[in-house]
């Protein structure tokens, strides 16, 4: 459909003849008609800024949508898609008159319709977000909003300058790429065309310019050209059609923004063949070889390895007649629909095509479709907008590159991908047990940036586990977040273990039963208190060191010197040789806390036991939750100096030995070491205890912060018991 039409001209005859081309069922084409009449209804007495009757604007939609072969729902809906927005119309009347789902693909038009489009991130991650959610739930809502945009652009001119650079920037920047990853040619060529139109119309009418300068000698030259082909087949008996290519200007601008001169552009001479078969195909570009010289680096095999977008097509440039240059494509009528139509055409195809394509097509389909669902994740993701705007950019809407696999199957990954992002893509699994990549046939590292018709062979080993090293190389999104989400269950299993361990360590030590302690009525009750939910979550809650293991127990088992009494006693004390100043008491027997190992400068607070002095905690040690009502102030002497026993947990990433390192770097510290073990050990982490002494918690800080900063070290904490 040319852009220079009258768009007034449309009439609903013509949307039904268009349809009635590949839809034969008498009552589809009757829900078409009953959309448009219940939309000119509801659209009566309304005008579009363009000056013409508000219904010629769905009727250019569904018109749009039948060029593409879309099904009778797409179409229906592309007719009442504002509806619901502009009209006095409930989804529930519309639902009763055409049902759910042209019902569900109006609305998603409509949550569309809603969002405030800009191209700057802060508005970018909701637009994003909304487009691809609508994908997820029915790609036919993007279809609809495509060509409902499309033809907005025709008659963009109606709105003032400073919006139409922004819808053209928006059609350029998001929807045009959305187009062309769905392989809707038609549609994103002309949504590309009439962007720059708007956006740089100097650039766009001087190509458009000289392309009619040249149009007179290049159509005879093209004319020529398929004369010679033709010929050439026919005498071969190759039942073919020949059409000249269509010259889009974008593609053009972007060939000269990259340095090409005009004259140097290949597919200013072009020439599609559209022949029966997948074999004819071959044949036909055999003989185009033999009687034109091809030329080198210019051929591209399409049949043998699509693109994701399912476009299948033969690409040759060969010295033509006068010893210019032809671009020439060869493929098959259906090859052809797919190219041109993309996804739009699959319901169609489904309909009039065998059960084996229509299955094979369906399932492309889904695949496709996974892709962008995949994307929905990170909404969930504690990211900024930026960084969501930016993976979406980079892996749905850019370039992307297109690797092998050695059987010739064809992978789309993000420019930068790797081959731990190829090995994901065929399949988790495969990512997961990765141990070597080889890339056309040479060996490179794991980190290799991968590069357009690459062959990627991955080597795997079943006892293999991903490294956390991936994480920062890798450049899908998904794939970064399939190796998170890996050790995120690993470390989750580890800490549930430890629990475990450290837990029935305590009951062990306490004399109590583990079987009586981990009854149905304890682990609801220590639930309850600490809103958990069964008792993993208490394993993971011990293991992860945010419960403690005596704090758990004491829920059930609560010790005697727990027994809160009524009255808070206040008392001094002023001993000059003491760690601990308690005001009230000259001499009192005071200890320190072997639950949370107090040292000095921690906030600390005394808890009066029961005929053993005072028992000095850290303010925020979770034993005192019981405690309260036995608490006493005390500070620390500044005379003090000792030293006083601590105990680190450090988390490292690899089964490395590493006890003699840790003990050198605390040594360089003027710290004491008073005993240093393995916690626990895996395949890809280890756990280590170390019992020290410090002078206090500045000395203390510092430790942790060097240990720290070790690459093999994920994390250092205090144990509290």
């Amino acid at each position: 459909m040319s852009n220079s039409r009258n768009l007034n001209d449309v009439t609903i005859e013509e949307i039904l003849d268009n349809a009635h081309e590949y839809i034969e069922d008498e009552e589809q084409l009757s829900v078409i008609k009953r959309a448009y009449l219940f939309a000119k209804e509801k659209h009566q007495g309304q005008y579009r800024k363009s000056g013409e009757a508000y219904i010629y604007h769905p009727m250019n939609v569904a018109l749009i949508l039948t060029t593409i072969y879309a099904d009778f729902e797409t179409i229906a809906a592309g007719l009442m898609h504002d509806v619901l927005e502009d009209c006095d119309c409930s989804p529930e009347e519309m639902e009763e008159k055409f049902g759910k789902t042209i019902t569900k693909l109006v609305q998603g038009v409509t949550k569309l319709s809603k969002i405030h489009f800009s191209t700057e991130n802060e508005y970018l991650i909701d637009y994003y977000k909304k487009i691809i959610v609508g994908m997820s739930e029915d790609v036919r809502v993007i279809i609809i909003k495509l060509a409902d945009r499309l033809h907005n652009m025709r008659t963009l001119w109606a709105i003032p300058e400073d919006r139409q650079k922004v819808k053209a920037k928006e059609s350029l920047e998001i929807l045009a790429p959305i187009a062309d990853h769905l392989g809707i040619h038609k549609i994103k060529s002309e949504l590309e065309d009439l962007a720059l139109r708007y956006l740089k119309p100097d650039v766009f009418y001087d190509i458009a310019e000289r392309l009619n300068k040249t149009k007179i000698e290049r159509d005879k030259y093209v004319l020529d050209m398929e004369h010679e082909v033709s010929d050439l087949l026919n005498e071969h008996h190759i039942p073919h059609e020949i059409k000249g290519r269509a010259k889009c200007i974008y593609s053009i601008y972007n060939k000269l923004n990259k340095g090409k001169k005009f004259s140097d552009i290949y597919d200013l001479l072009a020439l599609r063949v559209i022949v029966n078969t997948e074999q004819e195909c071959y044949l036909a570009l055999g003989l185009i070889h033999s009687k034109f010289r091809p030329l080198p680096k210019r051929f591209k095999d399409y049949i043998a390895m699509p693109k994701p977008n399912m476009y299948q097509s033969l690409h040759t440039t060969v010295f033509g007649i006068g010893g210019d240059l032809f671009e020439i494509q060869i493929r098959t009528y259906d090859m052809d629909e797919v190219a041109e139509n993309g996804i739009a055409a699959h319901w169609s195809y489904k309909e009039n095509k065998g059960s084996n394509v229509a299955a094979d097509l369906q399932n492309t389909t889904e695949q496709k479709l996974q892709f962008f669902k995949s994307i929905i994740d990170l909404s969930h993701e504690n990211i900024n907008s930026e960084e969501f705007v930016n993976s979406v950019k980079d892996e749905v809407l850019n370039n992307n590159i297109y690797c092998y696999t050695p059987k010739g199957d064809v992978i789309e990954l993000p420019k930068g991908a790797t081959p731990i992002d190829f090995a994901y893509h065929i399949h988790t699994k495969v990512g997961e047990t990765t141990v070597g990549a080889i890339v056309n046939n040479n060996i490179v590292p794991l980190d290799y940036e991968l590069h357009d018709n690459d062959i990627v062979k991955i080597n795997t080993n079943k006892s293999s586990t991903p490294s956390k090293e991936w994480i920062n190389f890798v450049k899908s999104t998904q794939v970064r977040n399939k190796i998170k989400s890996y050790f995120t269950k690993s470390d989750r299993e580890n800490y549930i273990e430890r629990g475990k361990y450290t837990l029935e360590k305590e009951l062990r030590k306490r004399k109590l039963s583990i079987s009586e302690f981990i009854s149905d009525e304890n682990i609801k009750k220590i639930c309850d208190s600490e809103k958990l939910e069964n008792l993993d979550d208490i394993y993971l809650s011990i293991g992860n060191g945010k419960l403690t293991a005596n704090g758990i127990i004491n829920i059930i088992d609560k010790p005697i010197e727990n027994i809160p009494t009524p009255k808070t006693i206040k008392v001094t004390s002023k001993s000059k040789d003491a760690d601990i100043i308690v005001s009230g008491i000259d001499k009192v027997k005071v200890n320190l806390a072997n639950c949370c190992n107090p040292v000095y400068g921690d906030q600390i607070v005394g808890y009066i036991t029961k005929g053993n002095g005072i028992t000095v905690h850290l303010l925020h040690c979770h034993n005192l939750s019981m405690l309260e009502n036995r608490t006493v102030e005390v500070k620390w002497n500044t005379n003090v100096n000792k030293r006083y026993l601590t105990i680190l947990l450090v988390y490292a990433n690899d089964s490395d030995n590493h006890l003699l390192d840790l003990m050198q770097q605390i040594s360089m510290m003027n710290v004491s070491v008073d005993g240093i073990k393995t916690v626990s050990r895996e395949s890809n982490n280890s756990v280590y205890e170390i019992n020290c002494y410090v002078t206090g918690i500045e000395q203390l800080n510092k430790l942790m912060i060097n240990i720290n900063k070790l690459n093999y070290v994920d994390k250092i904490e205090r144990e509290m018991r």
